[in-house]
């Protein structure tokens, strides 16, 4: 059994008799789940997963009002059915678990108490940290506050700061992939060319997300979501391959073949959301043409590997 499943049992079995036999008043005002930091809320941990940073608990959400109430009394009834045993810990590896307020789980990530309220908000937030405010799962929310602010960070993200990432993705793409990383191996800088094959795999990465209209999360788990993506979710392997098989030799071989079929892929996924109308093999001619598409004129303004 997963984390998130062993969680989600955790509660059904305990935790919800608890809330319900010491806070029945408040059992509809607390939203419940297991979302945030750690392997298990996005479904990916395994038996490895448990030799640090793991804690057995759920995650109790409260709006500011309700809080004041009852949080610390909650606190310790949570605190009571976990028994507050913890396993090794890293120094970024903190939790979500137990009682917190909407308002500043929501803050961890996007810096604010919900949503962003802005584009300059949404260009500037990290995909990782939206993946994490993300992932998981909420098991109860009757107020539907707390699922109000996950379905915003899940699908409101503005069109146009979605194509002025897709801009810079596919130029870096460009860049990186089918011009430097050929440069680097034919003036004999081997270690250059690696940095700019990391460079390439992770602006791919990036645009398949953006592609898919989804949050990617951070290096670690990114080729493992992507399988789970319905479109090119198949490059997975052939990106895998780019950071592990044997380098070309100045610039002619494999990798390089692959680059190519990982560019023409998602050129074809830019034709077919309308974002580019071009029959280029080069992937910059592209950016600067899904960049024409953006209508917001300081957004289109901005240079194309910006964002």
């Amino acid at each position: 059994m997963g984390g998130l499943e062993e969680a989600r049992a955790f509660y059904e079995e305990q935790g919800a008799e608890m809330i319900r036999s010491r806070f029945p008043a408040y059992e509809g005002r607390i939203a419940v789940g297991l979302v945030g930091h750690g392997s298990e809320c996005f479904g990916f941990d395994d038996e490895l997963s448990r030799d640090h940073d793991f804690q057995r608990g759920f995650c109790l959400w409260l709006d500011d009002e309700t809080d004041i109430e009852i949080g610390i009394p909650l606190s310790r009834a949570y605190r009571e059915l976990t028994g507050g045993k913890t396993g090794e810990r890293s120094a970024l590896g903190e939790k979500s678990l137990g009682v917190r307020r909407i308002s500043d789980f929501y803050r961890r990530y996007t810096g604010s108490p919900g949503a962003p309220a802005c584009w300059q908000q949404w260009m500037s937030l990290p995909s990782w940290a939206l993946a994490e405010a993300t992932n998981g799962q909420v098991w109860r929310d009757d107020q539907g506050q707390f699922t109000a602010i996950r379905e915003a960070l899940l699908h409101g993200m503005p069109e146009d700061v979605r194509k002025k990432k897709l801009a810079a993705g596919c130029a870096l793409m460009a860049q990186s992939g089918q011009y430097n990383y050929r440069r680097c191996l034919g003036h004999g800088e081997e270690g250059a060319a690696m940095l700019a094959m990391g460079e390439f795999v992770n602006a791919a990465c990036s645009v398949i997300y953006l592609l898919n209209r989804a949050h990617m999360p951070y290096y670690k788990w990114q080729l493992r979501g992507m399988a789970g993506l319905p479109l090119l979710g198949e490059m997975k392997d052939a990106l895998e391959f780019l950071l592990t098989g044997p380098n070309d030799k100045e610039g002619r071989g494999l990798k390089s073949a692959v680059i190519e079929d990982i560019c023409a892929a998602v050129i074809s996924q830019l034709q077919k959301q309308g974002l580019s109308c071009g029959n280029w093999d080069y992937l910059e001619p592209h950016a600067l043409h899904i960049m024409e598409h953006i209508e917001n004129p300081e957004i289109r303004a901005m240079h194309v590997m910006e964002g």
